[in-house]
């Protein structure tokens, strides 16, 4: 655990760094919700839920995709003689979960001021964004080792990203838009725990998987 720490402290720290690369999401996150805004004046609950979460997706995966993609063969080359390959997928998959979860909460945020927050159980739906960001933060940055490896990652993280992901977030709008309607959350336990078992499965493939990746 000392060691997954002190990656993630590291990778926090050369985020604080170089802020040009997070405060170019957070722009984008506001631009894309003024952009909405501006497009349309009037939204019902279903628009106004399904496009806050493809906000939410497209954030995500420009965030997370420089979990490995951005890094040199150098680089790579010393986290592999320094730490074991599960304590560095953990390390990467957390640190991107830290970072999404306030991307999110900032969209949210300006989401909610600029086009209304017609949010009847805005708790739920707090821990619903929670989950989907641990979700995408887990799932993108495997996706990123996987892409890194066949040199053209840029193009190759959409790809692979879009089939996987796709049951996940038709999970979260059908459960979030319980949410917003203000459906008992003891009526929903069984979707959020549906949502927790995703984002375990993914994390343990993850952590099962990336040392066979590693090894190339």
């Amino acid at each position: 655990m000392n060691e997954i720490k002190h990656l993630i402290k590291n990778l926090l720290l050369i985020e604080w760094r170089e802020r040009y690369a997070l405060n170019g999401i957070l722009l984008y996150v506001f631009s894309s919700i003024f952009t909405v805004s501006l497009s349309v004046k009037v939204l019902n609950l279903p628009s106004w839920n399904a496009i806050f979460w493809i906000l939410i997706l497209f954030s995500s995966i420009n965030a997370i995709a420089k979990s490995f993609i951005g890094e040199s063969k150098g680089k790579m080359l010393y986290f592999h003689g320094l730490v074991l390959p599960q304590k560095l997928i953990l390390a990467k998959s957390i640190y991107s979960a830290i970072i999404n979860l306030i991307l999110s909460f900032v969209a949210l945020f300006f989401y909610t001021t600029i086009l209304g927050n017609p949010i009847q159980n805005i708790s739920f739906y707090c821990i619903i964004l929670v989950l989907a960001s641990i979700g995408f933060a887990f799932t993108f940055t495997m996706i990123s080792a996987i892409a890194q490896k066949s040199g053209n990652g840029n193009l190759l993280m959409p790809i692979l990203s879009f089939p996987i992901i796709i049951p996940f977030l038709l999970i979260l709008i059908k459960t979030s838009k319980k949410a917003m309607d203000g459906i008992d959350i003891s009526l929903m336990y069984t979707d959020l725990m549906l949502l927790a078992l995703m984002n375990l499965l993914v994390a343990t493939m993850a952590y099962v998987l990336f040392p066979f990746l590693w090894k190339e």
